[in-house]
């Protein structure tokens, strides 16, 4: 029986999708740099059906690449062997326990981040991870990038919230990890291990989560300010301030704020004044008769006295919050819409984030002359996303891409920093990964690789190579 027919048979019409029409939605990337069509879609139901799939792709020597909500930006969840089977977790979607008592909630890897959000709000519990594809991220991609987003610095990222989970590893066996433990020393922490390996070593297919008491008191502001030293100042007197209140410090620069006004119209500026840069601060406590408006404003009255500030805006309603999280959520399609970029997410410790962008910036310039950059990011743990369109009398500049980006790493490398800070590997910077990171610890992740997956079968491709996994088997 062919490989089609035993995934027809184990799936039915819902579960297995060949024809171009129904796979097209899963084959290319959100960017659409990567994909090529696979041999067909698999839409398992439940984690029994992930195994089944995996071990008949097994059998077969197909690969099998997994794929959560299709927002990842480093083509790391589509295929690039024909010879693939993408493997969606979209159908396997039920928040499955909610535990008010351990400050949990079970749910299958499916699960849209949003979504997870609006069921625990009515609990008042809370997870801590936003980022701006919320509305599509699904908990297993998450899980498989190690994603940050706004509130990383105050929470950690993806791994430091994963509690417990459920993997189906290469053979199609089933690794029933799902404790609901903050302490638990009873060995390597395998549920670290997947966090972050982007479908290299199994598939997550449930997952046990940290809760938190849901925000009863919130407090907003968008702050303009005079230079990037400003910037520097005023955050880190803010931070010093607030303490454990401020989960989120975001700031952009005023050419990327100009082109988004430009590209979405029905994107609106609440203040009179522009400045240089921009900072976005969030403050929340579960204490609700604290009034944080009145604590933040009181806050910035010294940002103001010492010439750190131009111009600022409090929330004053949730509408008004919303309004300008919008403002920072909006920069990525605001750019995208300007057509063709490189898109790059590096971090650096954040005292270096001036000399980086003082650096790296005229090294760009000198690959190509009126390159025009846009930064954004998360201030507060360094994460900064630094993307380029070319030139505004060209059209493309894809033969530049590789020589610009290791420009760029190599000077967030040489800074302290690192060439991929939260959305992953992938595809896209497999090679640069090769050339930045030592041979010593290219070869323990190829060696870990291996020994759950020494065909090379799991997302071929993504992280390390198969040419440095056959290299490993020889140092």
């Amino acid at each position: 029986m062919s490989l089609d027919s035993k995934l027809s048979q184990l799936l039915g019409t819902l579960g297995w999708l060949t024809g171009p029409d129904d796979t097209a939605p899963y084959v290319r990337d959100w960017l659409d740099r990567y994909g090529v069509q696979p041999i067909g879609v698999a839409r398992p139901a439940n984690t029994q059906e992930v195994s089944d799939v995996i071990r008949v792709c097994s059998e077969a020597g197909t690969i099998v690449v997994p794929q959560g909500g299709g927002t990842g930006l480093v083509g790391g969840s589509v295929a690039s062997n024909p010879n693939s089977v993408i493997l969606s977790l979209s159908r396997m979607a039920k928040i499955e326990e909610i535990d008010e008592s351990d400050f949990t909630v079970i749910v299958e890897a499916g699960v849209v981040l949003a979504r997870l959000h609006e069921q625990l709000q009515a609990q008042n519990l809370a997870f801590p991870l936003h980022l701006g594809s919320e509305g599509s991220a699904q908990i297993g991609g998450l899980i498989a990038t190690n994603a940050g987003g706004s509130h990383a610095f105050r929470y950690g990222c993806m791994m430091d919230l994963v509690l417990g989970l459920e993997v189906v590893l290469p053979n199609g066996e089933i690794w029933n990890g799902m404790r609901r433990l903050i302490k638990d020393n009873s060995g390597f922490q395998l549920r670290k291990l997947f966090c972050g390996s982007e479908g290299r070593l199994g598939v997550v297919t449930r997952a046990a989560l940290r809760l938190y008491p849901a925000p009863r008191s919130r407090a907003t502001a968008l702050i303009a300010v005079p230079d990037i030293n400003a910037m520097m100042v005023a955050g880190n007197a803010l931070r010093r301030s607030c303490g454990e209140m401020l989960v989120a410090m975001e700031f952009f620069d005023d050419a990327i704020l100009d082109l988004s006004l430009s590209k979405i119209p029905d994107l609106s500026w609440p203040m009179e004044s522009r400045a240089a840069y921009y900072l976005l601060v969030e403050l929340s406590t579960s204490i609700a008769s604290l009034n944080l408006d009145t604590v933040l404003e009181n806050l910035l009255e010294p940002v103001f006295e010492d010439g750190l500030a131009i111009d600022a805006i409090v929330a004053q309603s949730e509408a008004q919050r919303a309004a300008l999280w919008r403002i920072r959520e909006e920069l990525p399609e605001g750019t995208l819409r300007e057509g063709r970029q490189i898109k790059h997410d590096i971090a650096v410790p954040i005292s270096q984030i001036p000399a980086f962008l003082a650096d790296c910036a005229p090294k760009v310039q000198a690959v190509l002359n009126g390159t025009r950059i846009w930064t954004f990011g998360h201030l507060a743990d360094g994460n900064i996303h630094y993307n380029l369109s070319p030139p505004r009398e060209t059209t493309d500049f894809a033969d530049l891409d590789a020589e610009i980006s290791a420009v760029i790493y190599a000077t967030a490398e040489s800074h302290g920093g690192t060439f991929a800070a939260e959305h992953g590997v992938g595809r896209s910077k497999r090679a640069i990964a090769e050339t930045l990171r030592s041979p010593v610890e290219r070869h323990l992740m190829v060696q870990v690789q291996k020994s759950l997956d020494s065909r090379n079968l799991m997302n071929e491709g993504v992280i390390t190579s198969s040419a440095n996994t056959n290299m490993a088997s020889r140092l």
